[in-house]
């Protein structure tokens, strides 16, 4: 399954946040704005990192927020937060974070199958880079491969 379309709405560049939790609400703030979930998927994510701690930062200076598909979730959605300066999220080693993408997906069946494309697209240790030194929404929609 290919990753969900990337709209103008989703993608937020330069962003500010003092905190993970910050992050996390501006790449939930993200999907909501895109029309892919509601504000209680926002704090799904925010709360699966307060019970498992950081694993969501998944390489260096990478986040990648996620929840469960549940009713918050209207339809498949991808966001991209870069950040102007980086944000700590408590990993031993892949701290700070300057890029957070967020993922709602509708359908239990498809849900690790996007995460796995997620994966294979981060296998190229260049792309978090190039992402966080993107200046438009199609820059970020090229080098991640994926529609507007």
């Amino acid at each position: 399954m290919p990753l969900p379309p990337l709209p103008d709405d989703a993608v937020v560049l330069g962003a500010t946040a003092s905190s993970w939790r910050e992050a996390l609400q501006l790449a939930g703030g993200a999907l909501v704005a895109s029309g892919a979930s509601t504000e209680p998927y926002t704090q799904a994510m925010i709360d699966l990192v307060d019970e498992h701690g950081p694993y969501i930062v998944i390489s260096p200076g990478l986040a990648f927020a996620h929840a469960r598909p549940g009713p918050a979730v209207l339809r498949d959605g991808l966001s991209v937060v870069t950040l102007a300066s980086p944000v700590v999220f408590g990993h031993p080693h892949n701290d700070p974070v300057r890029v957070v993408l967020g993922l709602a997906v509708a359908g239990v069946g498809t849900h690790l199958e996007s995460i796995g494309e997620i994966a294979n697209l981060f296998n190229d240790a260049t792309v978090t880079g190039r992402l966080a030194a993107a200046t438009t929404a199609d820059e970020v929609r090229g080098i991640m491969g994926v529609p507007a």
